[in-house]
């Protein structure tokens, strides 16, 4: 059986997006190559560095010809780039004054980053609209649950109140500030490549040449060859990095979330378990998680490679090809499934209320403290609320009971019930929510 580098049957389903796999392929790679060397001979054409007769007899050859994956990949072990086997069949398709303009004046690495720039752009696309889904049910969430009270949770425990609706926001706000980021790179920095054998254009000498490509092709056009130069390789490579740090913080908040003890939010389909008929398991924040996380490690591969060997690598390159297709992969996957996650997330305000209240009351404790502060000074404040609170967990009291029988506390009864009120100590979490969405509108507008 041959080796296939393409995703696994088995597992790729899981941790994949269909519309972001179609494009970055094994096929998909190859008709990037040569979608460069079509573009190469019509640009020469039309500069007279080949005839034109010869630039459509390739351009003929590219779109009618039949070129297998597999078999240009077992071939290219002797050069270390299957791009050698693809013009060797280019040019077997072609007469003598065809080969004149298959791959003239172009080296291996241009045919490849050009390849790598224009597999990105093209994956990106999907991978954006994913995004835009997320932000959009993030969106709904946080204008649906702008005022849904829930218990703030700072090192995993209950700490102040706070809204849904402000969570959510903050996951819109993410998504968007880590959209744009992806989408500036996918627009500015995926540029084409055309240095020739050590970045010098020395078999064409036409530098305007690379700009012609740029235009062809819908890509960047760089200031000069970067062949040795991978900037433009590791902003994508962080950019889908800080993309997938978003995604896989929804998903662990949607895992917390769901947990049986806390039951705040529930995934809308799926979850069973092969051994508990009971469980309704959170599996697609499960998988995003599991996706993401080996993320970090494929930016750090690409972050590595950065260091080159003078005008050409010795492997570093090499390193990137797979490397940025898993990386697109995963991060696909991972925001195809937030958007699915998301889009049947089953919220329960009420279950949140009932939280706010596991405590006693514990989390008020700092309005508490801010209103006798005024009185008795805020150090003075902050001791004696902390010690009543002590009180109330050793004697198992709610705090309004320890707050009222202790006589420090100069509270009347109804100003330790305002004070114990988690609808009134949200602070600007409703202009927070409201800000996020008017961006998120505004984003829509540019």
């Amino acid at each position: 059986m041959k080796p296939s580098s393409s995703t696994s049957e088995l597992f790729g389903p899981l941790f994949t997006d269909p519309a972001v796999e179609a494009e970055i392929s094994d096929r998909a790679w190859l008709r990037a190559m040569l979608d460069f060397e079509r573009a190469l001979a019509i640009v020469q054409a039309r500069a007279g560095i080949v005839s034109e007769a010869a630039a459509r007899m390739v351009v003929t050859a590219i779109d009618v010809g039949r070129y297998d994956p597999a078999a240009l990949g077992e071939a290219a072990l002797t050069s270390g780039t299957p791009v050698v086997p693809l013009v060797k069949a280019i040019g077997a398709h072609v007469t003598a004054e065809g080969r004149t303009a298959v791959h003239n004046g172009a080296t291996s690495q241009d045919v490849l980053d050009t390849a790598l720039s224009l597999v990105a752009f093209r994956a990106l696309g999907p991978v954006l609209d994913a995004l835009a889904g997320v932000a959009g049910e993030c969106e709904r969430l946080a204008r649906r649950h702008r005022d849904t009270l829930i218990a703030g949770r700072t090192l995993a425990q209950h700490a102040l109140p706070t809204t849904f609706g402000l969570k959510c926001a903050g996951w819109l706000v993410a998504v968007d500030e880590a959209a744009d980021a992806l989408d500036r790179v996918r627009e500015r920095r995926l540029a084409v490549q055309f240095g020739g054998a050590a970045g010098t254009l020395a078999a064409v000498a036409d530098p305007d040449l690379t700009d012609q490509l740029a235009a062809q092709l819908g890509l960047a056009a760089p200031l000069l060859p970067w062949h040795t130069d991978r900037t433009r390789v590791a902003e994508l490579a962080c950019a889908l990095g800080g993309v997938s740090g978003v995604l896989a913080k929804i998903a662990q908040d949607v895992v917390l979330l769901a947990q049986t003890e806390v039951a705040e939010v529930a995934e809308g389909e799926g979850g069973t378990s092969s051994a508990m008929p009971h469980k309704h398991n959170p599996v697609r924040a499960v998988l995003v998680t599991a996706g993401t996380r080996r993320v970090p490690g494929l930016v750090s591969t690409v972050l590595s490679s950065m260091a080159q060997e003078h005008e050409r690598a010795a492997g570093a390159w090499h390193s990137e090809w797979q490397t940025v297709t898993e990386l697109l992969r995963l991060v696909g996957g991972a925001a195809h499934g937030v958007r699915e996650l998301l889009s049947r997330l089953r919220v329960d305000p009420d279950r949140m209320r009932r939280n706010l209240e596991l405590t006693g009351g514990l989390l008020m404790a700092e309005n508490v403290a801010g209103r006798l502060a005024a009185r008795i000074g805020r150090t003075e404040a902050q001791e004696l609320v902390a010690e009543v609170c002590r009180a109330a967990a050793l004697n198992g009291r709610t705090l309004r009971q320890a707050l009222l029988a202790d006589l420090r506390i100069d509270l009347s009864e109804q100003a330790v019930d305002e004070a114990l009120d988690p609808a009134g100590y949200v602070g600007s979490a409703g202009e927070f929510v409201d800000r996020a969405l008017a961006a998120h509108r505004g984003k829509g507008d540019r």
